[in-house]
């Protein structure tokens, strides 16, 4: 009477763990990519609500509701229309049509950039402005925020670096 001991052999625990390891190196390429597309979707969504924002706060002001005279500069107007920082579309500007002072905010938050690297840095940091005054080739920071852009120096998966978007 033999005695067969029931269980794997050596061999083919060796043979089992190749193989999840070969699937495994095939499947991380796809996860690094769907992150990266994540964040793109993400950098894509954050960019159109800033800049729909400051078009609003355009809009506000080009309409009378964000006083062009005096205080109105001491609040945050710009003589061009366009907000002086990223921060003031969070945090507001009084209503100058309103009876009671109301103010206006064009953002709940101000959205970080996801390609940032600096974690700990405040939102409106992590963003590059563009200027009214400056080109679209060559943007630089001026008296007011008439664009945002992304500071990293990544390329994203069409081809184009983010800054460029």
């Amino acid at each position: 009477m033999s005695t067969r001991f029931k269980g794997f052999t050596l061999i083919e625990l060796l043979v089992t763990v190749v193989i999840v390891a070969i699937l495994a190196s095939g499947a991380l390429p796809m996860f690094q990519l769907s992150v990266q597309r994540a964040k793109e979707v993400e950098l894509r969504n954050s960019l159109r609500q800033i800049r729909e924002a400051i078009d609003a706060y355009k809009s506000a002001y080009d309409q009378g509701r964000i006083s062009k005279t005096g205080a109105g500069i001491q609040l945050g107007a710009i003589p061009n229309g366009y907000p002086p920082n990223l921060a003031v579309l969070a945090e507001g500007v009084v209503d100058a049509t309103s009876p009671k002072k109301a103010k206006i905010k064009f953002l709940r938050r101000l959205p970080r950039d996801p390609m940032a690297e600096n974690g700990d840095a405040p939102a409106a940091e992590t963003w590059g402005t563009r200027s009214y005054e400056s080109d679209a080739d060559n943007p630089k920071e001026g008296d007011d925020v008439y664009d945002v852009y992304s500071k990293s120096d990544q390329v994203g998966i069409n081809g184009v670096p983010y800054k460029l978007w």
